[in-house]
């Protein structure tokens, strides 16, 4: 006879809660969904955008950097420039996403590179910025967009929604498996159960969602299996760590995740407006969160050769062992519960 996943036992975690508390936390989410969309989005500024600044092609730099001192003295810190060898070396910054613009000083105005593909609105909030310094000095800026995004990838938004769709599907996933089957499992080998389905469900996701952005819809053309691959360690991270959650606070842990991922994460994942163009909270939690490090990482793999997609990938790497502790230690509580009971 299989074993109960909800057996009494002398150790319990989880509050039972009555359906007006329960309410009362809805209420306070849906507050806080409005508080953390309006808060983040009502008024995108640049702050310390990092810009290259070239000097011109064999001349000396000390006209890039006095163009430097200029945009860094800017009223608000819009810019962070520096200062580059040569256009290639800018170019090479932008690349690697070190930058997110290049200013190129010619002969007889300036010229701005940037990478759309990283985000429209920074390149248009850059571009604008660049334009207002360069019309005091009465000459003209050309805009170049140097890595755009793809013609199916119109605005540059279908990284973003591929991140949210895959951490959606991973607390949905994880709420079903904890309402249907339990939040808290009584045995190692119930957890080792749940989690190799957690693991096919995930590896499906990651090649699901890689499949209609690219073969399907054509939004994103390139790195069908690293994106498949990222997306499958995405899923895991944010179902293993929600069900984490409902493991120690039971239904309330949904709540946590949801909080988490999208009160806090969509706004601050750098999807419509990218971080810099964030307030300086959304800005810092942004790259931490799963819907932030998955969009980066997205762009990474199609855009950007891989620039920039380590630092993704530890982030959920540690999401994803943070919900194992969460789920392994109750668990082993639990059997060794029943050992002794």
């Amino acid at each position: 006879m299989p074993e109960s996943t909800n057996e009494p036992s002398s150790f319990s975690i989880g509050p039972t809660l009555s359906p007006v508390v329960l309410l009362i936390g809805v209420l306070l989410i849906q507050l806080g969904f409005t508080a953390s969309y309006v808060g983040a989005f009502h008024s995108p500024t640049p702050h310390k955008v990092p810009i290259a600044v070239a000097p011109p092609a064999g001349a000396p730099d000390q006209p890039a950097r006095e163009l430097a001192r200029t945009l860094n003295g800017l009223d608000d810190k819009p810019l962070k420039a520096t200062v580059v060898k040569d256009e290639a070396e800018g170019r090479r910054k932008l690349k690697d996403r070190s930058v997110g613009a290049v200013l190129v000083i010619g002969e007889q105005g300036y010229q701005l590179l940037v990478a759309s593909a990283d985000g429209s609105s920074l390149s248009e909030a850059v571009e604008k910025v660049v334009k207002g310094v360069a019309a005091e000095q009465r000459l003209p800026v050309e805009t170049s967009d140097v890595i755009p995004a793809g013609k199916g990838d119109d605005l540059g938004l279908s990284a973003f929604y591929l991140a949210v769709g895959w951490v959606v599907g991973g607390y949905l996933a994880a709420s079903i498996l904890g309402i249907t089957e339990g939040e808290r499992l009584p045995t190692m080998r119930r957890l080792g159960i749940r989690l190799a389905r957690i693991v096919v469900y995930s590896v499906l996701s990651g090649l699901g969602g890689a499949w209609i952005v690219g073969p399907w819809l054509n939004a994103l053309d390139h790195g069908f299996w690293p994106l498949a691959a990222f997306g499958t360690l995405l899923v895991l991270g944010v179902t293993v760590f929600t069900l984490g959650c409902e493991a120690w606070l039971g239904v309330l842990g949904i709540g946590v995740a949801i909080v988490l991922f999208v009160v806090l994460g969509n706004p601050s994942a750098g999807g419509a407006f990218p971080t810099n163009l964030l307030p300086p909270f959304f800005s810092a939690i942004g790259p931490w969160l799963p819907p932030g490090a998955g969009t980066s990482a997205i762009r990474g793999i199609v855009y950007f050769d891989d620039a920039g997609v380590r630092g993704p990938v530890l982030v959920m790497v540690a999401w994803l062992v943070l919900g194992l502790v969460l789920l392994v230690v109750p668990t082993l509580r639990q059997q060794r519960a029943r050992v002794e009971a």
